[in-house]
């Protein structure tokens, strides 16, 4: 596709588009995406104006924009996303009907951890999970689970980067982070108290598909809750998914 001035093809400049909508920003103007994306306001317009003649994006009768029912028909076809939920979802209900807090289930995307999917008791604690958001792979007992079965390259960059403090208790030293994937490793689970939301722990285990880990399952529970229960649980359920995707091939 043609580049603009800048050297971005239109591709680039559609992903800045799509990009600039968040599970917090699901409506906005051209004008505000024009700003958001840095592009010039007429190009904006006509991007937009594309997308959503082509569905992929809709107008509402204020002129805000939000993203379309066509996109998200699109992502799910042969998605390997979708076939995971699948094979999960079952497995995630049984959890939650167990633990009665927050069951959740993320992968790897961009050195972040992105959820696909959480299930809610109406009573349960606190958690800013939301599905189809991300947190930091170092932060979340999600993301630590998938940082320490992730290619050793990207455990690399991401210990060698910036390691953000989501909480007070977010661990942000590179040497203690580097020890706590390699315990990870070993013991198959991780327990994570107060590193995203000081009342809260997270508990989360790799699921696997032909042995590679794929994702991760966790629940987030009250910080003085017992986590040995949800490790159990977690593990059941991990190996029931891992069957069920062996199933499904």
């Amino acid at each position: 596709m043609a580049n603009s001035r800048s050297g971005d093809s239109m591709t680039d400049r559609i992903v800045r588009v799509l990009d600039t909508f968040t599970t917090e920003r699901t409506m906005q103007t051209a004008t505000e995406i024009a700003e958001r994306t840095g592009l010039p306001a007429s190009t904006a317009h006509r991007i937009v104006g594309d997308l959503v003649t082509a569905g992929l994006l809709e107008r509402d009768e204020d002129h805000r924009i939000r993203l379309g029912m066509h996109l998200w028909e699109l992502a799910l076809r042969g998605s390997s996303a979708l076939r995971l939920r699948q094979a999960a979802l079952p497995h995630m209900e049984h959890v939650q009907s167990l633990i009665r807090e927050h069951t959740q289930l993320a992968v790897l995307e961009q050195e972040e951890a992105l959820f696909l999917e959480r299930l809610s008791h109406p009573d349960a604690g606190a958690n800013i999970t939301r599905i189809a958001g991300r947190l930091p792979v170092h932060a979340s007992s999600s993301g630590l689970v998938l940082l320490a079965h992730a290619d050793p390259s990207i455990r690399a960059r991401v210990l060698d980067g910036p390691l953000r403090a989501v909480a007070r208790e977010t661990v942000t030293d590179a040497t203690t982070l580097r020890a706590m994937l390699a315990s990870i490793r070993r013991r198959g689970y991780v327990i994570a108290p107060g590193s995203i939301e000081a009342v809260s722990t997270g508990v989360a285990v790799p699921v696997r598909d032909r042995g590679e880990v794929v994702a991760a399952l966790s629940v987030v529970l009250p910080r003085d809750a017992a986590t040995e229960p949800a490790v159990t649980a977690l593990m059941d359920a991990a190996k029931g998914i891992e069957a069920d995707l062996r199933a499904m091939r």
